[in-house]
């Protein structure tokens, strides 16, 4: 089982580098009680460098704003964009609004955590795939909808699961046994 690498190391680790100049480049001062303002761009260009917001990662931005990982840590919590667990590289989200829900979505996301052997928030070991579920995406008259990165599948019909994960094995270089 490979497990994925915590971002730790802050001297040696080339994303804290990359981090610490990007905020280097918006010469925050630290009484300034407007650096919070440029906080949550930090914490964009952050998950874009990591992938997700550990805590080493807040705590070391917490530290160069001068405020407290509390702070730090409450905005990435009030923002649904922000995540603190690693994602895969394919990242599957089902759509879990009362449109795709109804149309049964519930079981579409047991198919992927089934092919996936991965429960939604979870990772499979290899940091390929990833399962989420969100609460609505805007597309109820495909429901129910699955985004794979950024491609959307619509109106998925239970038993499709492994067919577009196998879409996704093939750009991993993985041949595929067909059935």
């Amino acid at each position: 089982m490979t497990e994925q690498k915590s971002p730790c190391c802050t001297e040696s680790n080339p994303g804290f580098i990359e981090l610490d100049a990007y905020i280097d480049s918006l010469k925050i001062d630290p009484i300034d009680p407007e650096r919070k303002e440029k906080l949550i761009m930090t914490l964009h260009k952050a998950q874009s460098i990591f992938g997700y917001l550990p805590a080493e990662v807040q705590k070391f931005i917490a530290n160069r704003f001068a405020v407290s990982h509390a702070h730090v840590s409450g905005v990435i919590s009030f923002y649904n964009y922000f995540t603190t667990t690693p994602k895969g590289k394919t990242k599957i989200s089902i759509c879990m609004g009362t449109a795709c829900y109804v149309n049964g979505a519930n079981k579409i996301l047991q198919d992927f955590e089934n092919a996936l052997g991965i429960k939604a928030g979870q990772v499979t070991p290899d940091g390929r795939f990833s399962i989420e579920t969100l609460r609505c995406v805007g597309a109820c008259v495909l429901a129910p909808v699955v985004l794979v990165n950024d491609h959307v599948y619509g109106k998925v019909k239970q038993g499709q699961a492994e067919k577009i994960i196998e879409e996704y094995l093939v750009e991993y270089g993985e041949k595929v046994e067909e059935q």
